[in-house]
């Protein structure tokens, strides 16, 4: 009951659809990742990018490479 933490569930992330960008802001310099519908140009937040580490685990949990990533401001 107590100090257990439920694992995060993933959603699913359709490749053939949409698009891995991170979105950072210009003025306060906020970070986010998500992925952009190429069809609607929809952005879907997933997560805060802080540090380099918070970056590590977004590519991790999506399987998708640095590489790939673009970025929109």
């Amino acid at each position: 009951m107590f100090g257990r933490r439920r694992k995060r569930q993933v959603p699913p992330y359709d490749k053939t659809g949409k698009v891995p960008v991170i979105r950072s802001s210009i003025c306060t310099g906020e970070q986010v990742a998500g992925f952009k519908d190429l069809s609607s140009g929809r952005f879907e937040e997933l997560m805060l990018i802080r540090s380099g580490a918070d970056l590590l685990e977004f590519t991790r949990l999506y399987q998708v490479e640095e590489d790939e990533i673009g970025r929109e401001w």
